[in-house]
């Protein structure tokens, strides 16, 4: 198949660009870098052309409720007019799991492109994932100052972002499929004590402190486990443990 890749070059897309190349199929990798701009649909036409699938695992760089939900609804709507015209047979999106509730921020952007996808003609499968145990790397280039990191109270079923890439290209490949999939990994965690593991290993910085931020919309949703899959959830390896000895082998 020719399958296009909106946002080729983030973590997700290049992941699922290994995983479909490796299946044989030809990948139309979509960045700004390539020439097009799937927000204002600058040279979407022409990548497009001759595409059976699209698989968004575009991601924001911006956090700020109004201008992540902009960004995300805009890219979701631009992208279904532009593959409706070319013939595309189905959307593959990439999104997270149990943001139903949520009102600010990255949650709520998603759930804008969520709706903004379903607002077109193409047919669109969601898969909602989990964390990735990446973003424990994340966590700590965000809250470290000094020697601590300031972990927001967080409960979390991490996944790995190669098993997320894996499931999404089968979602997209399949003739028959559920329109929203969830994938987590097999264990709940809490995200300050996967931190913690992930900073023992590195061995900086010296602490990790689990905080509440009450100044965070999202916090007490985070706390309560809402961002937890639900029953019917695929729940896939490896395991944080696993990932963290094959990323950072003990000394």
């Amino acid at each position: 198949m020719r399958i296009a890749v909106v946002g080729a070059s983030g973590r997700i897309g290049r992941e699922v660009i290994d995983v479909l190349k490796n299946q044989g199929h030809e990948i139309v990798a979509i960045t700004r870098a390539s020439g097009v701009d799937v927000y204002t649909g600058a040279g979407l036409a022409d990548a497009l052309a001759g595409v059976d699938v699209v698989v968004d695992a575009v991601n924001a760089a911006t956090t700020d409720t109004a201008a992540v939900t902009d960004y995300f609804g805009t890219i979701a709507r631009t992208v279904q007019r532009e593959a409706a015209a070319a013939g595309v047979r189905r959307i593959a999106v990439v999104s997270i799991i149990g943001i139903d509730p949520f009102t600010a921020g990255h949650y709520a952007g998603k759930l804008a492109h969520e709706a903004g996808y379903r607002e077109g003609p193409v047919p669109v499968r969601v898969l909602r994932a989990a964390q990735f145990h990446e973003f424990t790397e994340m966590m700590l280039e965000w809250t470290t100052r000094d020697d601590t990191a300031y972990v927001p109270k967080f409960r979390t079923q991490l996944v790995a972002a190669r098993t997320t890439a894996e499931e999404l290209a089968a979602l997209a490949l399949a003739d028959n499929a559920a329109d929203m999939v969830e994938i987590a990994g097999p264990e709940e965690l809490n995200l300050a004590a996967a931190v913690a593991k992930l900073a023992a290993r590195r061995g900086t910085p010296a602490r990790v402190e689990e905080i509440v931020d009450n100044t965070d919309p999202n916090q007490e949703l985070q706390a309560a486990g809402a961002l937890l899959p639900g029953p019917d959830a695929i729940l896939a390896g490896p395991t944080f443990d696993e990932w963290l000895n094959l990323k950072y082998p003990a000394r």
